[in-house]
């Protein structure tokens, strides 16, 4: 299976969904960068090479039913009308064509061998198995005006905190465990330009599925979503919610934390004395809190806190223009199609 690189998405959250027509060219120059903990950072780390490990800065143009993602040594076109990636090797001077279906086969690939890997782990790695019983999970929801302002960019913004928790129905997050997504923005009034952006990746994201990370593959999503199944539904929550702010993300920086249940926390301190591996406790707290010592890493004193940071990304908008030309969003003449 080929490597897809995830679209890039001008920012995750925090940006204004319309549903009308794509009607203005827009571009923009913007930097990201996405980190992982524990065993999955590292192979993002390894095999990611400079870019994952330091953030790439890339030019983001929309034209019509097309959109650019270029970067130093990459870019992407994605076409809505024809259904197809374009993933561009600009040192090599060629590219390979995938369609939206042949996309989502292969993230379905990604997801089933994930959930595989998981099932050969050391019993002491995998996490518990889901309780045909488990309660439903509610999604927590709040925002918050900080009143701090600082210009970036050029950009005059405000700070929104964002914060979407995941827990058991019922329990408080501290009782059952859970994820907690937290959103870091700094708004500019709205920017009418931005908005091109945000209705092309939601006509993207209607006609594939899923939340789309920028610099991560579709196997490393996978993996993500296998390893923290509510991640997705806090994805969304945090993307709904973020289309209701009056303004535009010039910087925002996610933070996911996985948080262990009081059942958890209780078997780490009654088998700390003993250094044993505390065993995973059912339904939620098992499935989220049993994994954090293995997946976040190495055994340090973070092990023993209730909470751990698993995932952060980080996105932010240097300019901002609105003149693109039909070559911009076009595989650059001379490149070769590799098969």
């Amino acid at each position: 299976m080929k490597p897809i690189r995830a679209v890039a998405v001008s920012t995750v959250l925090g940006i204004v969904l319309s549903a009308s027509a794509i009607r203005a060219d827009v571009r923009a120059d913007e930097k990201s960068r996405v980190e992982f903990a524990g065993m999955l950072g590292r192979m993002v780390n390894l095999f990611g090479g400079k870019a994952a490990r330091e953030g790439t800065t890339s030019v983001v143009a929309v034209k019509g039913d097309r959109k650019a993602v270029l970067g130093d040594a990459n870019g992407q076109i994605i076409d809505l009308n024809e259904e197809k990636i374009y993933d561009l090797d600009l040192k090599k001077k060629s590219y390979t064509v995938v369609t939206f279906a042949e996309l989502r086969r292969q993230m379905e690939e990604a997801r089933k061998k994930a959930e595989e890997e998981a099932k050969r782990a050391p019993e002491a790695e995998k996490p518990a198995e889901r309780d045909p019983n488990q309660k439903e999970v509610e999604v927590d929801f709040d925002v918050k005006d900080t009143g701090q302002k600082k210009a970036i960019n050029g950009f005059d913004t405000h700070q929104v905190i964002m914060t979407i928790t995941v827990r058991e129905k019922g329990k408080t997050l501290e009782q059952s465990g859970g994820l907690v997504l937290t959103s870091d923005m700094w708004l500019a009034p709205k920017i009418e330009a931005m908005q091109e952006v945000a209705a092309f990746d939601l006509k993207y994201a209607q006609k594939l599925y899923g939340p789309m990370v920028n610099g991560v593959s579709a196997s490393q999503m996978a993996a993500a979503l296998a390893t923290y199944p509510m991640l997705n539904d806090a994805m969304a929550k945090m993307r709904t919610e973020g289309a209701k702010l009056d303004g535009t993300a010039i910087q925002t920086t996610v933070t996911t934390e996985a948080v262990k249940s009081a059942e958890q926390l209780a078997q780490e301190s009654k088998t700390a004395a003993d250094s044993k591996p505390s065993a995973a406790g059912g339904g939620l707290s098992g499935r989220l809190g049993g994994m954090i010592a293995k997946k976040i890493g190495p055994k340090t004193d973070d092990a023993s806190k209730p909470r751990a940071t698993f995932m952060t990304m980080n996105t932010e908008v240097l300019k901002i223009a609105t003149t693109v030309a039909a070559e911009d969003v076009a595989v650059p003449a001379g490149f070769k199609e590799s098969k």
